[in-house]
């Protein structure tokens, strides 16, 4: 399960987004679905992850966060020697909703584009 706890304390401050975007960077790509939201590459790389707050709703149970999450992919090939696919890194964007539960901050992440 995913918690985003300093986020959570940060709530209603002016470092709450700064804080968001350093939680999110500093999660381990398992985390997020970064597999799922390839549009040009056939596996995912989180080495280079960096996020953009989009949208911040909230109600009286969750934050609600739309964020756009920057990373790269790879188009794996066989790995042979004799392998014409090259490697290289392919610049990768999805969007994602993080619900963060105002009382416990446990969060859910959800692919949405």
């Amino acid at each position: 399960m995913l918690y985003l706890k300093l986020s959570l304390e940060a709530w209603n401050t002016h470092a709450f987004n700064d804080v968001l975007l350093k939680e999110i960077c500093s999660l381990d790509a398992a985390t997020l679905p970064l597999q799922q939201g390839l549009s040009s590459s056939s596996y995912a790389t989180a080495d280079k992850l960096s996020a953009m707050i989009l949208n911040i709703d909230n109600d009286d149970c969750e934050i609600i966060v739309k964020a756009g999450l920057f990373y790269t992919g790879v188009i794996a090939g066989c790995s042979c020697a004799d392998d014409p696919t090259p490697v290289e890194e392919n610049n990768e964007y999805c969007e994602v909703l993080f619900r963060i539960n105002k009382r416990t901050a446990e969060t859910n992440v959800s692919l949405i584009s």
